[in-house]
C-alpha cells in the first residue's frame, strides 16, 4: 500500500496555486490509517517517550494513536483560548501575521522525553513554535514525526537544524 494514494489533493484550496493535502481521506480507510501509525511510531518504538505532543486538530487524531502505541501519555496543544486551565503560549509568525499556540502548564513536567506529531510539515512555522513552548517548559524534544512533507518549502530542514530529529512518511512537489 502506498500512502500517497490515501492521500487527496484539493486544488487550489484555501487559495490559488496552492495543493492541499487531505489527510482525511487516510484517517477513513482503516489500513491506511494503521500503516500510517505504524510507521509513525516504527523509528522512535525504542526511545522511551513519556508524552505525545499533538498539534491540533489533525495532530491530535494521529499524535493520540501513536500516544496509544508507544504507551505515553498524550499533550494537546492548542490554539489560543481552547485551554481551560493554566496555559504557557508562544507567538509565531504566519504568512499574513502571526498565530498562537498554547499547553497546560502542567501537561508535562521538565525532563519529560516528547514526541511531536502532526499531519504535515510545510514551512515548519508551526513546528518550530510547538518545540519552542515544549522547550520552555523544559521537555526534551526527541523526535518530530508527520505524515506528509512538502520539502520545497524546508520546514522539516528547518527542524532538524533545531536539533529535532524529523520523521516523515510522504513527500509531495509543490505547495
Amino acid at each position: 500500500m502506498d500512502l500517497r494514494d490515501a492521500i487527496r489533493t484539493i486544488p487550489d484550496y484555501p487559495k490559488p496555486g496552492i495543493q492541499f493535502r487531505d489527510i482525511t481521506t487516510l484517517l477513513a480507510d482503516a489500513r491506511a490509517f494503521r500503516r500510517a501509525v505504524d510507521e509513525l511510531v516504527q523509528p522512535f518504538a525504542g526511545l522511551k517517550i513519556d508524552k505525545v505532543a499533538g498539534i491540533e486538530a489533525r495532530g491530535f487524531i494521529l499524535g493520540g494513536a501513536v500516544a496509544h502505541q508507544l504507551s505515553a501519555g498524550f499533550v494537546p496543544l492548542r490554539k489560543k483560548g481552547k485551554l481551560p486551565h493554566r496555559t504557557r503560549a508562544v507567538e509565531y509568525a504566519l504568512e499574513y501575521g502571526s498565530d498562537t499556540l498554547e499547553v497546560h502548564l502542567d501537561a508535562f513536567v521538565a525532563g519529560e522525553r516528547i514526541m511531536l506529531v502532526d499531519d504535515l510539515i510545510a514551512t515548519g512555522g508551526t513546528a518550530l513554535a510547538a518545540v519552542d513552548l515544549l522547550r520552555q517548559g523544559g521537555a526534551e524534544i526527541v523526535a518530530a514525526a508527520f505524515v506528509v512533507d512538502l520539502p520545497e518549502l524546508g520546514g522539516a530542514a528547518r527542524l532538524a537544524a533545531a536539533g529535532v530529529p524529523v520523521s516523515t512518511l510522504v513527500a509531495f512537489e509543490g505547495h
